[in-house]
């Protein structure tokens, strides 16, 4: 080596180099001061409003319009494609799919691909000395060029991380189930209350004509009253007494419009339309009471074989058994296989490219030491979740005995409730064809329509408590209200497919044929 190249080699900094550096430094001091600068930033008031008037605009957005009156299959229909929470339940189903297809790939080998460059104001120069006379036995040398490219690419698979990752994948796989199982929960109760909503805004449409000339007539016979008190025409006494009665029936009347006014908004939230939108329900042509003669102990079956609650409960179950696996693996030794390429561009190299190939054995003793712990945690991960399983269990039978107790209570109430609308009618009938023109004869007019308007109200609320005590049964026993494939998701195509799912649970429920 001459001695301008060793010169060269040893001199101080480069012309322009400390430039750098002093690029260098500047670029950290100002990352580290922009991060210190970092400040809670409140969302400014216009900032809330326009995104009030998105959301408010995402609501409702994309949904077919209403045509006409709307059936119990549309409502369904509507209910299982625009209500928020079934959709949230679907998005929730998605991202365990998602999870799932991440958690696949931990189950590749590992592709590590690094570049990088390094500079130096320096030589990386050093010398020797002797252990023995402790004189330096060498001249100071570099083998290291101040300014160096590096290149790797380096391909990895370690068989513990791949045994553990592999069990990781069958428990999210079995989560993504878990995920549908909850949707179809969720599907069960959207459906019993749809129902239940609909035939309480049939009752409200059918009467909310009704009330109002009733009311109209119930406030001139209390003006006439008063006018009567006035003149006194009769004893004050007589005439207050007349007009308490009035203005009770007028309080109950206001009460059942107003519970009626709450009926429709109710629907609509279901079927997730605009607050305040006006629409009609399709009007029955006839007030059918849902017939069961399923035995109990097929209800029971039924109910274990397909609760969504009791299938989560058993993939749980599965998910505990992986752990279990999952806990014993990492305690096994791990073995790592390595193949890589690599380049340098450091000129004292003689081969600035090579391969390497590599196979390493680790093991974590202090796993070894704690498996009895981890073996122990994972087994009572396990054996809760076979409890809480058996509990389910017990839970769900009981919840079968008291929805079918409950359709049983609510079919007889609805039933003499319609032998008591019949008899409030016929009384109306008798009292106005009787009625005179007095006022004692008008009162007993106004108080007949009243009771029988109420009669009317309670029928069409306990056979709306009738069908949702008959949803309710419906969902006990995990039928679900479509089939598993639906030819489109149009509203059409889904109130169809939710007929056939209705005409299917009347086969499963009156298996003798019954009506």
């Amino acid at each position: 080596m001459t001695m301008e190249t060793k010169d060269s080699m040893l001199r101080g900094p480069l012309p322009g180099r400390p430039s750098r550096v002093a690029l260098a430094v500047m670029a950290v001091v100002a990352a580290a001061l922009t991060g210190c600068a970092v400040a809670p930033q409140a969302l400014t008031a216009e900032e809330r409003q326009s995104l009030i008037q998105a959301d408010r605009q995402t609501l409702t957005s994309q949904q077919e319009p209403i045509a006409g009156p709307i059936s119990l299959e549309e409502a369904m229909a509507r209910a299982i494609k625009y209500n928020l929470d079934h959709r949230v339940k679907l998005m929730e189903a998605a991202v365990a799919q998602r999870q799932l297809d991440l958690t696949r790939s931990d189950l590749l080998p590992k592709l590590t691909l690094q570049a990088g460059y390094s500079w130096r104001d320096s030589e990386l120069a050093s010398s020797s000395r002797s252990v023995l006379s402790g004189q330096q036995s060498l001249e100071p040398s570099t083998s290291s060029d101040r300014e160096r490219n590096t290149a790797d690419l380096t391909l990895s698979w370690n068989v513990l991380d791949f045994g553990v990752s592999y069990f990781g994948a069958r428990q999210q796989a079995d989560r993504v189930l878990v995920a549908e199982e909850r949707r179809r929960k969720v599907l069960h109760l959207l459906m019993q209350q749809t129902a239940q909503a609909y035939w309480q805004a049939a009752g409200a449409q059918m009467l909310e004509g009704k009330i109002e000339p009733v009311l109209e007539t119930t406030r001139r016979a209390l003006d006439d009253s008063r006018k009567v008190e006035v003149e006194k025409l009769r004893s004050p006494l007589e005439a207050l007494n007349y007009q308490r009665q009035l203005l009770d029936i007028v309080r109950q009347l206001e009460a059942v419009r107003d519970e009626l006014a709450q009926a429709k908004p109710r629907l609509a939230a279901l079927m997730n339309l605009e607050p305040g939108q006006g629409f009609t329900v399709q009007m029955p042509t006839s007030m059918q009471a849902p017939r069961i003669t399923l035995a109990p102990a097929s209800m029971e079956e039924a109910a274990l074989m397909r609760r969504p609650e009791l299938v989560e409960a058993q993939y749980n179950e599965r998910i505990g058994v992986l752990e279990t696996r999952k806990a014993l693996a990492k305690l096994l030794p791990g073995l790592e296989i390595s193949v890589g390429g690599h380049y340098d561009s450091n000129s004292f190299l003689v081969n600035r490219q090579w391969g390497d190939a590599g196979l390493r054995v680790g093991w974590n003793l202090f796993n070894v030491l704690n498996a009895s712990n981890i073996r122990g945690m994972a087994q009572a991960q396990l054996d809760l979740a076979r409890q809480q399983r058996l509990a389910l269990n017990m839970a769900v039978l009981t919840q079968v005995h008291v929805a079918r107790l409950d359709y049983q209570g609510r079919l007889r109430q609805f039933e003499l409730t319609e032998q008591l609308n019949g008899v409030e009618q016929r009384i109306l009938g008798y009292t106005r064809n009787a009625a005179t023109a007095n006022s004692q004869g008008k009162l007993e007019e106004i108080r007949a329509s009243a009771a029988a308007m109420m009669s009317e109200l309670r029928l069409y609320q306990t056979y709306g408590a009738l069908q949702g005590a008959y949803s309710q049964l419906v969902a006990t026993l995990g039928l679900d209200p479509l089939p598993q494939s639906v030819p489109g998701y149009d509203l059409k195509s889904l109130g169809e497919a939710v007929k056939a799912s209705e005409q299917n649970w009347t086969k499963t429920m009156n298996p003798e044929g019954g009506a």
